[in-house]
């Protein structure tokens, strides 16, 4: 595809794209408000670049790594640290929910640390190879790799292995 040529483009980028940046700006913060904040940042950043993207293709690619980079950024502060006040304390769910509940397992993926979750979101969710994964995250295969292991042996103690079995970290 050529160059995007302008602000309709734009928008029906951000449209198209709006619910999957969403969801997994949602699984990187655990918190609707800051989702979407985090969505709408990504998609700023990337409107002041629109012209500048090569190939109309490359949108999404680039977003999800402004997504991901600023998610990062907000983790390394320390107002992030801060407990968040909620009108009412949150549902923590049961493995014995419906199936197709899976609040308990987005709640846990949320206790991961930041980069762990991030690999865990990028890898699982987006089903982006170790390669791709680490291309946005400006970090090595290795650590892709290595920070996905610990995540799933940490999620796998927690959950245990009917939940999360042993083996690779499917590449």
């Amino acid at each position: 595809m050529t160059r995007p040529p302008g602000d309709a483009e734009f928008a029906e980028f951000a449209s198209a794209r709006w619910a999957a940046l969403y969801r997994t700006a949602y699984l990187l913060v655990h918190d609707h408000a800051l989702a979407e904040d985090l969505v709408q940042t990504a998609l700023v950043k990337t409107y002041v670049s629109w012209r500048k993207l090569r190939v109309a293709d490359a949108a999404e690619a680039y977003t999800r790594k402004i997504l991901v980079n600023t998610a990062l950024s907000w983790f390394r502060t320390k107002s992030w640290q801060k407990e968040h006040a909620t009108a009412e304390l949150p549902d923590r769910g049961t493995r014995d929910a419906d199936p197709e509940d899976r609040r308990w397992l987005v709640d846990e993926v949320a206790g991961l640390p930041p980069r762990q979750r991030a690999v865990v979101v990028l890898r699982y969710l987006e089903d982006l190879s170790v390669a791709e994964t680490a291309r946005i995250l400006g970090i090595s295969e290795g650590t892709v790799k290595s920070q996905c292991s610990d995540a799933l042996k940490r999620l796998r103690t927690t959950l245990g292995p009917e939940i999360v079995p042993a083996g690779g970290t499917h590449d």
